[in-house]
């Protein structure tokens, strides 16, 4: 699958209708974010069944400013519309694979009972 490019006008979109997202947060001056964009695109090809999205911080700095992005390169995990981790800094290869395997592991049962309980409470008022 294709990179996408995340924007304001698809990005929540993009979280809600994906069960899987890895969002890179870059900007075109971020020599560091642009040499990761090959190892990216490698390994969106990889996982075709994870949406990979790329937010350019210059151009879409409201989603950096809500997510509290300070510093670039930065990735995001996102499962089931929850953030499980966010990763600031150079990333080679091994170290993107070995996240994505930790994140296909990762236990979402307690994600999944904080939605039902705000979903128990929500109805209960």
């Amino acid at each position: 699958m294709a990179v996408l490019e995340l924007t304001k006008a698809n990005f929540k979109d993009t979280i809600e209708k994906n069960a899987f997202v890895i969002v890179d947060f870059w900007a075109p001056w971020c020599t560091p974010c642009v040499s990761f964009t090959p190892i990216f695109e490698e390994a969106a090809a990889a996982n075709p069944d994870i949406v990979f999205g790329m937010v350019n911080t210059e151009t879409d700095n409201e989603i950096a400013e809500y997510f509290q992005v300070e510093k670039i390169p930065g990735i995001m995990v996102v499962r089931d519309q929850a953030s499980i981790l966010a990763q600031v800094g150079e990333l080679g290869a091994p170290a993107l694979a070995e996240i994505i395997t930790w994140a296909r592991q990762y236990d979402m049962s307690t994600v999944h009972r904080y939605y039902a309980d705000q979903d128990t409470l929500a109805k209960a008022k």
